[in-house]
């Protein structure tokens, strides 16, 4: 729950719940609110319970699509190419494509080194490319 909060804030938090509340009233509000979250999450727990008991078989038909979308929101665009177009090879993006490339037989083409181009001189054009 409180993943995302720092020591630094937990500090400040600290420093300010004990500026407006004083050291009279902190305790008993500390106690309040982990009393109120333990009782929601003991509500939510038994919302799910209560759920399950009624649906059965169907609560996990339920659940399924929400499991799919929460692969997909760990999705990024390259595990997506990797997954969806490349079948899970990810070595175009390891750097190994090369020796993949080679293991399968294809002959590798040498790294062409252009020399740069002089003042006013047009760069080389590819017909087939346009």
């Amino acid at each position: 729950m409180f993943g995302n909060i720092g020591w630094g804030e937990m500090v400040v938090l600290l420093v300010a719940a004990l500026v407006i509340l004083g050291p009279e009233r902190l305790p008993g509000a500390v106690q309040w609110t982990s009393r109120s979250l333990r009782q929601v999450r003991d509500y939510a727990s038994g919302a799910t319970a209560q759920l399950k008991d009624e649906l059965g078989t169907d609560f996990d038909e339920l659940r399924q699509p929400l499991s799919e979308l929460n692969k997909m929101r760990g999705m990024t665009p390259r595990s997506a190419i990797t997954k969806h177009l490349l079948d899970g090879d990810d070595s175009l993006f390891t750097g190994n494509f090369d020796k993949a490339a080679e293991q399968a037989g294809a002959p590798q083409q040498p790294a062409r080194r252009q020399k740069p181009l002089k003042a006013n001189e047009a760069p080389p054009i590819d017909p087939d490319a346009t």
